[in-house]
């Protein structure tokens, strides 16, 4: 094997990596993972079970077999530092404004616990509404960092769940599914993606076992366990009124709204830096076309951030596919996206351009 097709697999395996974390992570933040000082933010059901043996969450683990290995929790990172975080996030102008505005809130609560005034019923509990990929997990994690900064939580990590990840097959497993998710949030996030989806739509149905669940433990674990609900607008409206319980623990809302074309084209070009690719001139238009083309096809399908994702993947086994072509090429060829390689990601025949012939030329 020469050394071209060598670089070429390694371009390859490049994109299948991306590719299978972009199933694996649907959820995910879109700009990378937390601070190395973070605390690890799990994936949702086995996932998360698995990172939970490798890299303990709390201070003091144990697992079965009885050996217990005491590892310290990071530090709680500076609030300045993650307002700037926050503030360095493409798009999200209203739900900026309604983290930060919370963030007062709660440092001010704190102050007064701390003071030994009173203090009004804040809760922290929230309800994320909007399409897929605009950020909401995003977002939970934050949350999840700000509140640990803050002293509201202990540990700060997120744990994603959905209905499967909740919701047995069989009487008295889903209590027990539940809680099993619970212990692993508790002292920071408990995440629950589509929770609507909760509400089942038969007297058969586990998922009032689930939510009966959740409710208890925010009552029991009130002080260190911060409950977010997300999915559809109007799914999650009726969802949170279809029960008192909800109604009173679920009092504040935030709105995801889609991203517009140019906030996803810069979502592309931040993918593009991190990836230490660029762009051939005027293959930027070229990008933002495919994008209007592609969310104007698919709609909400498209998913925002996920599918300006999927068209980089898209682009990049393009330009993989142009280059292996090539009998030799340069470290430069190996980071530039060219029109031809967005053209065929769309599925278009490409004609590159005849060369102008300078003034006064035969």
């Amino acid at each position: 094997m020469d050394k071209k097709d060598e670089i070429i697999l390694q371009q390859l395996e490049v994109i299948r990596s991306m590719s299978e974390n972009n199933l694996k992570r649907m959820g995910t933040d879109f700009w990378g993972a937390p601070k190395s000082n973070a605390p690890a933010a799990p994936a949702s059901g086995d996932a998360a079970a698995k990172d939970d043996k490798k890299t303990p969450p709390t201070a003091a683990s144990g697992g079965e077999g009885g050996g217990t290995k005491e590892e310290e929790l990071p530090p709680p990172e500076d609030i300045a530092d993650l307002k700037a975080e926050l503030d360095s996030y493409i798009g999200l102008a209203d739900v900026k404004k309604e983290v930060n505005n919370l963030i007062n809130m709660a440092t001010v609560f704190k102050r007064r616990q701390e003071a030994g005034l009173p203090t009004t019923d804040f809760s922290l509990h929230m309800v994320f509404t909007g399409n897929p990929g605009t950020g909401k997990t995003m977002i939970a994690r934050l949350m999840a960092r700000i509140y640990r900064s803050l002293g509201i939580l202990s540990k700060g990590q997120l744990v994603e769940v959905d209905r499967s990840g909740l919701v047995a097959g069989y009487v008295g497993q889903t209590a027990i599914k539940t809680q099993q998710q619970i212990q692993k949030a508790l002292g920071g996030v408990l995440f629950i993606d589509e929770a609507y989806a909760l509400n089942g739509k038969s007297d058969n149905d586990f998922g009032q076992e689930a939510i009966d669940t959740v409710l208890k433990a925010m009552e029991d674990h009130r002080d260190d366990i911060v409950v977010i609900v997300a999915g559809y607008d109007e799914l999650m409206e009726r969802f949170i009124h279809s029960n008192p319980g909800l109604e009173s623990r679920f009092n504040r809302y935030l709105h995801f709204d889609d991203y517009s074309t140019d906030e996803m084209v810069e979502i592309f070009k931040l993918q593009c830096k991190k990836g230490s690719y660029q762009l051939a001139d005027g293959v930027e238009d070229e990008v933002r076309e495919f994008i209007d083309e592609a969310n104007d096809a698919g709609g909400v399908t498209f998913g925002n951030a996920r599918g300006v994702r999927n068209i980089f993947e898209q682009i990049l086994t393009e330009q993989a596919n142009r280059l292996a072509k090539l009998d030799e090429f340069t470290k430069e060829d190996l980071m530039t996206i060219t029109a031809e390689d967005v053209f065929h990601a769309r599925g278009m025949d490409y004609d590159a351009p005849m060369p102008v012939a300078e003034e006064g030329a035969p």
